[in-house]
């Protein structure tokens, strides 16, 4: 059934908004790198596939992050794959450095950039502190508004540094995608980190940024709400009360709230099918005194052989949830 917004634009703005073409151009991409295979089962097959990747969201695994990153619905996607697989490191209660989170990432995207977790990471310990531990939850809500609001933050820390110039806020430029000195702009050091900036002016320039940004940007009315609360805020504050806001982390759809955080009864479900499985099969060779090593990297062998193929993406999905659990074993208490 077509919804009212895509009967109340016109056919090529609704495509934009979508991003249709994006995933077209990677389909038709996907399909010559692999005709060969895909030449055994049918191009209509492939389509079918790769489309329902599209909507089930586990289209980004193992992708190159340039891919990873192009929409909206593939950072969400991501976001909700990075916690679906590796929610147990939190479930068990166990901490980890900025650099074994980044690994983790990788694990999903191999070519995932350390800046984009690093900056996660001073959300949460700030700059003095890069070495500490932190919590599955705390990096996880953080990393979220990092990766998911990117332009925008970068926008925010142009903002920010005008206003603590004394800079007429009306004259801030958004920035393109091709606007490469707005994406070397560090986010700034608060020079006042105990006034920052008026509270109702940092808002105005926020509002003013959502309306014309084309990236997405958290819902004006939850900014207006969480900045009425205070006479002045710091851009490092601006970050932390962003990631700890649970009706932006509802209207981003990606994560449960903080409390469900590691419940997940579908993947649960999953995990205990193949856990029945690899029993299963470690059962049906008693004989062989090397049946652990046999069994295991057998599940390994797809990911690692065929990461583009959209029919193995569940299978992959499987390998990297099992996964998890030696990441966690191996991680700082």
């Amino acid at each position: 059934m077509l919804s009212p917004e895509r009967l109340s634009l016109p056919g090529p703005e609704y495509l934009a908004q979508r991003h249709v073409l994006t995933y077209m151009e990677d389909a038709v991409s996907q399909l010559l790198e692999n005709r060969e295979d895909i030449s055994q089962y049918g191009i209509a097959r492939f389509f079918t596939e790769y489309f329902n990747s599209v909507r089930q969201g586990t289209h980004i695994l193992f992708r190159e992050f340039s891919f990873v990153q192009a929409t909206p619905h593939n950072r969400a996607s991501f976001l909700r794959t990075f916690w679906r697989c590796f929610r147990t490191v939190g479930k068990n209660g166990d901490l980890l450095t900025a650099q074994e989170y980044h690994c983790l990432l990788q694990l999903l995207c191999p070519d995932f950039p350390m800046e984009l977790t690093q900056k996660a990471a001073r959300i949460v310990l700030m700059d003095d502190a890069m070495d500490c531990l932190m919590s599955f939850s705390d990096f996880l809500f953080a990393f979220q508004i990092q990766f998911y609001y990117s332009e925008f933050l970068e926008s925010v820390a142009g903002i920010y540094q005008d206003l603590l110039a004394g800079k007429n806020p009306n004259t801030v430029i958004v920035p393109t995608s091709s606007s490469g000195q707005h994406r070397q702009r560090q986010p700034p050091n608060d020079c006042n980190p105990l006034e920052g900036v008026e509270a109702s002016l940092f808002y105005q320039c926020l509002e003013s940024l959502c309306d014309r940004s084309k990236y997405s940007c958290p819902p004006s009315a939850l900014l207006k709400e969480m900045l009425s609360n205070a006479q002045r805020m710091t851009f490092y504050g601006f970050l932390v009360a962003l990631a700890k806001d649970q009706g932006i982390n509802r209207a981003l759809g990606a994560l449960p709230d903080k409390g469900d955080l590691f419940l997940d009864p579908a993947m649960d479900q999953e995990l205990e099918k193949l856990v029945a499985q690899i029993s299963g099969l470690s059962m049906s060779s008693p004989a062989s005194s090397s049946g652990d090593t046999a069994n295991v990297p057998v599940r390994n062998l797809p990911r690692i052989n065929s990461p583009w193929k959209p029919l193995h993406h569940r299978r992959k999905m499987d390998a990297e949830s099992e996964g998890s659990n030696e990441e966690t074993d191996s991680s700082e208490n």
